[in-house]
């Protein structure tokens, strides 16, 4: 019986805390269920603004792992890790922190999320833009230039379902920020390898997009058709 209680506590925390969002990607339970676990040990005086500012500052680490590992050491790469553990904690817990608490400003956060991942997003690119060589600079423009087209999609899902979704099928921003943590290990013992990973994860989230924008005009296209 207590163990029943338990599980419909924990349901309604999840129901509560992730209400305002649709999630797909794969870490999905796990993510949730470890968000569920942090919420309650939260310190008060560490409000949902101080998560994103957290957040950001974790995008920053990231940046200067960049920026040591080209003026220092290739070793210092692995201070990106951190920072992209820093960045989930602050960007995972912000807005679920607000819910959590009942104190949720759906509109005010929203905007604040989006700029918040834009300035991430950019700290990330300018810094494999310092380390990169040999002409493959270009892969941090297009890397940040398609993950705002990513943003972009996501917007006008929001517009058109009324469904806000940060995941593209079974990836979100989770999974990538494992797949830039391995791609960071993994320059660390081959160096010269992220110009290659780098690329084909640019290739990769450039796909994504061209399918997610064709999914999105057909949604706009059947909104159109049961409005006339």
């Amino acid at each position: 019986m207590e163990k029943e209680r338990q599980v419909e506590g924990h349901s309604a925390i999840v129901q509560r805390t992730f209400s305002d969002r649709k999630r797909t990607n794969i870490l999905k339970r796990a993510e949730q269920s470890t968000i569920v676990f942090l919420l309650p040990k939260v310190p008060e005086f560490i409000s949902p603004n101080l998560l994103t500012l957290i957040g950001t500052f974790g995008s920053g680490l990231v940046f200067l792992a960049f920026v040591l590992g080209t003026y220092a050491a290739n070793w210092y790469l692995l201070l990106g890790i951190i920072g992209l553990a820093i960045n989930w904690l602050g960007d995972s817990l912000d807005g679920r922190l607000a819910y959590y608490r009942n104190i949720p400003r759906r509109w005010y956060g929203f905007a604040l999320d989006i700029i918040a991942d834009w300035i991430g997003i950019v700290l990330i690119g300018f810094g494999y833009y310092i380390y990169a060589e040999n002409g493959t600079q270009i892969v941090a423009f297009a890397f940040v230039a398609l993950y705002g087209w990513s943003i972009i999609i996501s917007q006008l899902r929001y517009k058109i379902t009324n469904e806000y979704s940060i995941d593209s099928g079974f990836v979100g921003p989770t999974e990538l920020r494992f797949i830039i943590a391995l791609i960071l290990i993994l320059e660390v013992l081959f160096q010269g390898s992220i110009a290659y990973l780098a690329g084909l994860i640019t290739v990769i989230l450039l796909i994504i997009n061209i399918v997610d924008s064709v999914k999105l005009l057909k949604l706009g296209d059947l909104k159109d058709k049961n409005q006339n």
